[in-house]
């Protein structure tokens, strides 16, 4: 080894000892040596130049792997290095140049030793260590940890590598940088530290160059590059722990007992997978039959620590609940090993969830949770994944036949189903005890979307019905109040000294208000088919600006029932023209019975299978688990 760094050094002193010919100063022939070398290993930064751009490019990518196998680290490493292999990049490149610098500075150490040990004068402070002679010495450690410094916060915003890694990793680079030019600083010579100092600083000038001659923008997409990013920050965000970090998550523990129980779970005929406790209800229906009709077991999957499951599932031990926050949610149903998965997630295999990659035969059926339109508000892409769909009405299979024709998608399994939860609020209205209010009950129940009714004319609204002749209700949506809560308070204060018999401000959690009103008047709510096809009395739509989450729906040339029953179920006013809204209300008081037939009459031509929407849902999952069966048993035989 001593004859190899006395090789370097003999090499080394045939730059040092010219430089030093020329300007007559060791520290000046040190900066110029650093000079020199640099200019010498120019090829191999721009070699790595080259590779770190190779990287960046390589990111987007990454970045998608990452949110396509979420959690799943083994495949996302597997992939990485395959992805790796076929764009020939070399992680460990980048660590090649300092190598090489430290190669460098330990081939100095003879070369600061022949010029300190011939007593030369002003060489005395080229040979001091700071561990060893102390003094004025210890400026240096201060210089080398002060150029690293510098040079990571330049490295952050120009190498284009380093310019794209996270806080972590460039908090992770910059300190090794900066602890390893301290321990340098302290522990080797003067003559050398400073060298190091150069080296540092000048690499800044070495990656200017690169930029110039290998220009990043010329190669990299940082738009896409962007757009990963924020799908990959986005995914991460999801279920961020409310817990301090330094606190261990009080659910992490039964999370993981939950994975690993369903994993070990064989022969999972059928699973439901739901994002909240609220979900459960449209499911309800569905599984009560289930239960009743054959001895299937239901696996139930939630991303709700509290969700009426865990306590339903103490009176049903055919039901099998599983806490998976929504994080590992993602992992788990691409790992998926059901024959059937029920969902009422739009989005499938389009955003966070994916399809299983460990099955493909698995069965993904959608059970809506709104009676309305497929078109308007869900995405485009919201249903394209499913295999199966449980369809509220004719409008819904009628719209999906539509998109599979114009955008050229498989065709699905349409049920015709029904809806168990509209049932289920029909039986809850026909046993309500239908005593007569003192006064009608005008109920306003409003969305939450940009210019609703709260932000846009509640105030036109309920003036007019002031007065004592109807009594108001407002039921705000939840999302408003927790989103405006100042709005929501200012509207409450408006109208503080107005009597309860006149004007209510009611809970959403609630459906009394519902169930006991008149007429509805809401802007984009669902609410109002709910309220109008569980009670058959009309709604008053104010026509604010429209909730649409699907840009291109006019392309299926389908009027949306999201539209089309405004006009149906009740009247429709624009929110600028509502001059007249009391006499439409006096209207639809009056006019009870007239309403009433209509309104049955659209219903039955809208929803299939009326008060029996559980019974068919239930019906086709379980044809559907023993079709799997039955799928799997002949392919054994073969």
């Amino acid at each position: 080894m001593d004859v190899v760094l006395k090789a370097i050094a003999s090499v080394l002193s045939l730059i040092v000892q010219p430089c030093y010919d020329l300007t007559g100063n060791w520290w000046i022939s040190i900066l110029l040596f650093t000079l020199i070398t640099k200019v010498i290993l120019m090829p191999m930064a721009l070699w790595v130049q080259k590779n770190s751009i190779v990287m960046v490019q390589l990111m987007p990518a990454l970045n998608r792997l990452k949110v396509k196998y979420f959690g799943d680290r083994e495949t996302i490493g597997e992939k990485q290095n395959a992805l790796y292999k076929e764009k020939h990049y070399h992680p460990m490149l980048s660590l090649i140049p300092l190598a090489v610098q430290i190669i460098i500075l330990f081939g100095l150490v003879d070369v600061i030793h022949g010029i300190t040990d011939n007593g030369a004068p002003g060489t005395e402070f080229l040979g001091m260590v700071p561990i060893e002679d102390g003094g004025l010495s210890w400026l240096m450690p201060l210089f080398a940890g002060l150029s690293a410094v510098v040079m990571g916060f330049a490295q952050n915003r120009i190498n284009p590598l380093q310019r794209e890694q996270s806080t972590a990793e460039k908090n992770m680079t910059n300190g090794l940088s900066i602890a390893l030019s301290l321990f340098l600083g302290v522990f080797v010579a003067g003559g050398m530290a400073f060298y190091w100092v150069c080296s540092n600083l000048s690499s800044i000038l070495v990656q200017v160059v690169c930029n110039i001659c290998i220009k990043p923008k010329k190669y990299i997409d940082y738009d896409d590059l962007n757009a990963s990013r924020d799908e990959l920050e986005k995914l991460q965000s999801l279920g961020k722990e409310k817990t301090k970090w330094y606190k261990r998550n009080p659910l992490a523990k039964r999370e993981k007992h939950d994975y690993k129980f369903f994993f070990n779970s064989v022969n999972k005929h059928i699973v439901f997978y739901s994002e909240g406790s609220g979900f459960y209800r449209y499911y309800k229906g569905a599984i009560e039959w289930l239960l009743a009709n054959s001895d299937i077991r239901i696996h139930y999957v939630t991303n709700d620590p509290d969700d009426q499951i865990f306590e339903i599932s103490r009176e049903h031990p055919r039901i099998f609940p599983y806490y998976i926050g929504e994080k590992k949610a993602i992992t788990l149903m691409m790992k998926m090993d059901a024959d059937v998965v029920v969902t009422t997630l739009e989005d499938l295999d389009t955003y966070y969830i994916k399809r299983s990659y460990v099955r493909k035969d698995v069965e993904y059926v959608f059970m809506f949770h709104h009676m309305s339109s497929t078109h308007l508000v869900a995405q485009k892409e919201a249903y394209d994944h499913y295999d199966t769909i449980l369809c509220v009405g004719p409008h819904q299979e009628k719209e999906i036949r539509a998109a599979e024709k114009l955008y050229g998608l498989p065709e699905k399994k349409l049920v015709e189903c029904g809806y168990d939860l509209l049932d289920k609020t029909i039986e809850s209205y026909e046993a309500l005890d239908k005593a007569e209010n003192s006064k009608p009950v005008v109920l306003i129940a409003p969305s939450w979307q940009e210019d609703c009714i709260p932000d846009s004319c509640i105030d036109d609204i309920i003036r007019p019905l002031l007065g004592g002749e109807y009594q108001i209700v407002v039921r705000p949506h939840p999302e408003y109040v927790k989103r405006y809560r100042p709005r929501w308070d200012a509207i409450i204060e408006r109208y503080a000294e107005v009597p309860d018999d006149q004007l209510r401000f009611d809970d959403f959690r609630t459906n009394t208000s519902i169930y006991s009103s008149d007429v509805m008047i809401t802007d984009w709510s669902s609410v109002a088919f709910e309220f109008s096809f569980s009670t058959l009395k009309p709604t008053l739509f104010i026509n604010t600006k429209m909730k649409v989450g699907n840009p291109h729906y006019e392309e299926l040339g389908i009027m949306a029932k999201d539209i089309a029953w405004r006009d149906e179920l009740g009247v429709s006013l624009d929110p600028n023209d509502l001059g007249g809204i009391r006499e439409v209300i006096d209207d639809m008081v009056q006019n009870q019975s007239k309403w009433h037939d209509q309104i049955e009459r659209v219903r039955s031509e809208s929803i299939f299978n009326v008060g029996h929407g559980a019974e068919f849902a239930g019906r086709y999952l379980l044809d559907a688990v023993i079709e799997h069966q039955e799928a799997k048993e002949a392919a054994n035989n073969d």
